[in-house]
């Protein structure tokens, strides 16, 4: 009888421990990594040979202006910046588990000289510390590959494909 009512009280309370488990994902759950004021003002700052776009973040670092709120989805196909040698792309929004994802690159004389997140799933400790390891790798290999045929990052399987999606919307829009 002992063993039963063990047995009974602890499956009842997994139970309550099971159900009342929460998890992340609810479609709100993507934040912008930075605004686009913060990332010229990086930018400006970042350029030394005096050519200035709109956007330097290079994944999620110690950013004190993300948002809590998703941008709206970029359904452009054209350029969105164009300097004197060099032309910015927005890639697609794509709505991953967790969150969108959104990749812009810049390409100067046919090739894709930076690569930089404008959305990432960024709303709670998990987001963050799975994005600050993954966006600087997925953003540098980006950009030594020189096409979406990157190697995805351990852990962020989401965030990787996301990118890699929205990264090749981006090379499609640039004709590369």
């Amino acid at each position: 009888m002992r063993r039963i009512t063990y047995w009974l009280l602890s499956t009842v309370s997994a139970l309550v421990l099971l159900f009342s488990y929460h998890t992340s994902t609810s479609a709100k759950a993507a934040t912008s990594i930075s605004t686009p004021a913060a990332q010229a003002d990086t930018d400006t700052t970042a350029t030394a040979s005096g050519t200035s776009g709109t956007g330097s973040a290079s994944g999620a670092t110690s950013d004190t202006s993300a948002s809590s709120t998703a941008t709206t989805p970029s359904t452009t196909t054209t350029p969105s910046t164009t300097t004197a040698a060099a032309t910015i792309y927005d890639g697609d929004v794509i709505s991953t588990r967790y969150g969108n994802v959104q990749v812009q690159i810049t390409v100067e004389n046919g090739k894709i000289t930076k690569s930089i997140v404008l959305q990432v799933p960024w709303s709670n400790g998990k987001d963050q510390q799975i994005n600050s390891r993954a966006v600087p790798t997925l953003n540098s290999e980006a950009v030594a590959s020189q096409s979406s045929s990157i190697d995805m990052v351990s852990g962020a399987t989401y965030t990787s494909e996301g990118y890699i999606q929205s990264l090749q919307s981006a090379i499609d829009q640039a004709h590369l």
